[in-house]
């Protein structure tokens, strides 16, 4: 099946799994190979702004969870992390980690999941998107990320019509925002790689924050509608502050016949990437199934995920 045969996918996957108990959270998952690091602007020509002057990119003082947490990001830039043993092109997916806008969940919203998309044949993206406190300038930098990796698409090994986007948290924000906003750039033109397209081919939203205002109404911005990409959405129940966002979003993308699949869970928190416990740690598999489905991955696609 191909990227574009989305005829089969209406019939919109909805999973709801029961409740189940939630204890600590799993060890952290393998880290991905050393990646090929790529600033996103050309020296002196970034649009928008940058973070105060004089701050420096730097890790926050470890909180004893095992997570590494960076804020100050002055230099946007792309870690691609290569499918190994790949022979024909791959998907790409372009992972924006969480931190509510203030700070990047680096390892276990970033590298881990580069890490297991390689696991399933996927190119993994991850995007070091400007924060504290810019969303605009965090806009400007997926706009850019998505047109460099089709830029190079060729010398990566990857499928330039099958160029995903992947968020957890303020991240899932971010790439709804993309998805809803794709026909026009939010900055002019630097060079070449801003002649290619902005929209997305899918998206994946793993407890995404922010989509709606108040419960049933989606966020000013984000008008999904016909042209949204096809989209795969986790959240749980007992994520009080953003489920009703990822719901009323998922409604959108029905009433726009928009091919979808949703993965609900009674019980499992917010912020969890790939080291969850109970009926949520599922996710990654019923994604890679969803993907597979919609003839992203091939059938026979590696089954590597958890779950």
């Amino acid at each position: 099946m191909q990227i574009y045969q989305w005829a089969a996918l209406l019939g919109v996957f909805l999973w709801i799994a029961p409740a189940a108990s939630v204890h600590a959270q799993q060890p952290a998952p393998a880290q991905a190979a050393a990646p090929l690091t790529l600033p996103l602007w050309p020296a002196g020509k970034m649009p928008g702004r940058g973070p105060k002057e004089g701050a420096v990119e730097h890790a926050l003082p470890s909180r004893g969870d095992h997570v590494t947490r960076i804020t100050d990001i002055n230099e946007p830039a792309i870690m691609v992390f290569k499918a190994p043993g790949a022979t024909k092109p791959t998907p790409a997916v372009i992972i924006c980690p969480g931190g509510g806008y203030g700070i990047l969940c680096i390892d276990k919203e970033g590298t881990e999941v580069a890490a297991w998309l390689n696991s399933i044949g996927i190119t993994g993206v991850l995007l070091k998107y400007r924060v504290p406190n810019n969303q605009d300038g965090a806009f400007q930098d997926i706009q850019r990320a998505v047109r460099l990796v089709r830029e190079s698409a060729a010398k990566w090994n990857v499928a330039p019509g099958r160029v995903g986007v992947m968020g957890f948290s303020a991240g899932g924000h971010l790439c709804a925002r993309l998805s809803t906003n794709s026909a026009q750039s939010a900055y002019p033109k630097i060079d070449g790689a801003d002649e290619q397209t902005l929209r997305p081919d899918f998206a994946i939203l793993v407890y995404p924050a922010y989509l709606a205002q108040v419960p049933g109404q989606l966020s000013a911005g984000l008008p999904v509608d016909a042209t949204t990409p096809p989209t795969f959405l986790v959240h749980t129940e007992d994520d009080k502050a953003f489920v009703a966002g990822t719901k009323s979003y998922h409604a959108a993308l029905q009433a726009a016949t928009v091919p979808n699949g949703f993965f609900l869970c009674v019980e499992g928190g917010h912020g969890y990437g790939l080291r969850a416990n109970g009926k949520i740690s599922v996710w990654p598999k019923k994604c890679q199934q969803w993907l597979m489905k919609a003839g992203i991955l091939p059938p026979e696609g590696r089954v590597n995920a958890g779950g």
